[in-house]
């Protein structure tokens, strides 16, 4: 018993919809995660599109591994992912047979519970369940699964989600008596709508979207036709951005208290100085980048690139890590820091060892991102993008659609993603990107962690 309760425990947070670059705004994340963790500045999810991504978090796979390709039934969702009995092994049940004492609170996969299970479902792995099966966007007037009995939350103030989540994660800190846990916590903010809390609904007055230099984006002759064919951002849609980033900062907000309660009552209990926090978001989003006013699905940086934070025992305080990670590393870096087993089919690398200050000697050259759209045409309506696979390098973005159009952007000489370059490239460095891309595309298991070193 000596030896399970020595280890430690770990929180995972992670937002949903939430870009890089914001994290200064959320005073408690700033001061208790970014102050005193290490941040990863190139950490990319493997599809910008939250049930994609979510998945290949739950099992270390990669996209075209898992097969949860959209959000929406036939392609993707919850229902693709019970139905394919991936339930049957994730990080939850990895980190149960270990002997560590498990929750998910807050928003699962998109559609949960879907038409292929019963609303009171809770899947394997999970000791504690607080997921919302209804309105969850909304974060108020929603239906809680708590364990396989439903409640219904008003209205009131009280009811607002991050709070309650906030609530229910300080209860199962406070009981876990010694036992280590794996506490993960999904809050809504700032997904749209973004309400935010009654305390919050004033805040950030006046504030605008930054203006990156991609911001309305001036040329995109050589883009893609899809690209092509946005219209420039006139003064109505600007504002309309910068309403929608004011709203969703407020929201954040609510996601910023929560993690101070978090951190508060590891505190307050004792176990901070033994518990890893890691904090991070589902897909990036843009807010008028590349003439979108809103959204995701791109292969764009706003997109793919997200936070990472984290921090604990042995985790050096205000550092950065600059190697490439991807989402696929976060349930195998859960797995090694609790000692338990990764399934044979994960994808990943550990990030233990960069979060330690001992990089390997090899480490990884790709970062694989793939999209699809569901052939529903309502849900097809949320994207304007084609399907596409893309490969991220140290220098390079690489993207192939299944139009036969072309991307390839130097990030060293335009971080900014402003001047394709697929059409005037060396044909020599076309071919050897595309080879990476294939390779990854068609990984699986350990085979991607020789893929994915590929130069």
């Amino acid at each position: 018993m000596a030896e399970v309760e020595s280890r430690p425990n770990i929180v995972f947070v992670m937002a949903d919809d939430l870009e890089s670059g914001t994290l200064p705004n959320f005073p408690n994340i700033t001061r208790e995660l970014v102050r005193q963790g290490t941040s990863f500045d190139r950490y990319f999810v493997t599809n910008s599109w939250c049930c994609p991504s979510r998945s290949s978090i739950l099992r270390s796979q990669y996209v075209h591994s898992h097969g949860v390709w959209t959000n929406t039934p036939p392609e993707g969702g919850f229902d693709r992912f019970h139905t394919g009995d991936l339930e049957r092994s994730t990080v939850g049940t990895w980190m149960k047979q270990a002997g560590y004492r498990t929750a998910l609170m807050g928003k699962y996969l998109n559609h949960y519970p879907g038409g292929s299970a019963d609303e009171k479902f809770v899947p394997p792995g999970w000791d504690e369940w607080d997921v919302p099966t209804r309105r969850l966007y909304e974060e108020y007037d929603y239906r809680l699964n708590e364990n396989g009995s439903l409640y219904d939350y008003g209205f009131s103030e009280q009811a607002y989600l991050s709070d309650v989540l906030a609530g229910k994660a300080r209860q199962f800190i406070a009981s876990s008596k010694g036992e280590p846990f794996f506490l993960y916590l999904a809050p809504i903010g700032p997904h749209n709508p973004a309400n935010p809390a009654v305390r919050h609904a004033n805040a950030f007055p006046g504030a605008i979207a930054p203006r990156t230099p991609s911001f309305n984006q001036e040329d995109v002759s050589a883009e893609p036709e899809w690209l092509r064919e946005r219209p420039s951002l006139d003064e109505a849609a600007v504002d309309q951005v910068d309403e929608r980033y004011r709203a969703r900062m407020r929201s954040m907000l609510g996601v910023d208290d929560l993690v101070g309660a978090v951190v508060d009552e590891l505190r307050r209990t004792g176990q901070l100085d033994n518990t890893y926090i890691f904090f991070t978001s589902d897909n990036g989003f843009h807010l008028g980048t590349h003439r979108l006013k809103q959204g995701k699905t791109t292969p764009f940086e706003e997109a793919i690139k997200v936070p990472l934070v984290v921090r604990g025992p042995g985790i050096k305080a205000g550092a950065t890590v600059s190697q490439l990670s991807s989402s696929v590393d976060l349930a195998t870096t859960f797995a090694e820091l609790g000692g338990a087993a990764a399934a044979p089919f994960a994808e990943g690398r550990s990030l233990v060892p960069l979060l330690k200050g001992k990089p390997p000697a090899v480490w990884r050259q790709n970062v694989l991102v793939e999209f699809a759209r569901p052939t529903d045409k309502s849900s097809a309506a949320q994207t304007p993008v084609p399907p596409y696979r893309a490969l991220r390098t140290d220098q390079y973005k690489y993207v192939q659609y299944a139009t036969g159009e072309t991307q390839l952007y130097d990030l060293h000489a335009d971080p900014y993603e402003l001047r394709n370059l697929a059409a005037t490239a060396d044909p020599a460095l076309l071919d050897r990107l595309r080879q990476r891309l294939e390779a990854m595309a068609v990984c699986s298991g350990a085979a991607c962690r020789q893929a994915d070193l590929l130069q």
